[in-house]
């Protein structure tokens, strides 16, 4: 199983980036995808998720409106696309993957991350 995130870096306030997340190893199709962040000292937070067919979103407050999840299923990538970049989006960026399933009628789940991709929003 491989998570491969690419795209951070470092952008000015009001910039955009594109982050993609790689998937290998599993039915991506299957799971539902997430974004992740980390600030310093800060604890790891849910910045988006998108459901296994694409079909539902979800945001944290604090990215609602600026920054949207999609995923191509073909191409077994999720992307999070990132607008009016804030210093405070300032964090290590995670992807996550995760699928719910029951196993003699108790649930279980498989939960796979990435390394994760900084991104510094900074003049």
């Amino acid at each position: 199983v491989q998570l491969v995130e690419s795209g951070g870096g470092l952008v000015q306030p009001g910039g955009s980036l594109r982050l993609s997340c790689a998937a290998s190893g599993f039915t991506f199709s299957s799971y539902v995808m997430r974004w992740y962040r980390q600030a310093p000292g800060k604890e790891r937070e849910l910045v988006a998720a998108i459901t296994s067919a694409g079909g539902v979103t979800n945001y944290a407050d604090s990215v609602k409106g600026r920054f949207t999840i999609s995923r191509d299923n073909a191409k077994n990538t999720v992307y999070l696309q990132m607008n009016s970049l804030k210093p405070e989006d300032t964090a290590v960026y995670y992807c996550n993957a995760w699928f719910q399933y029951y196993s003699h009628g108790v649930p279980k789940a498989n939960d796979y991350w990435g390394q994760g991709t900084q991104v510094t929003v900074s003049s």
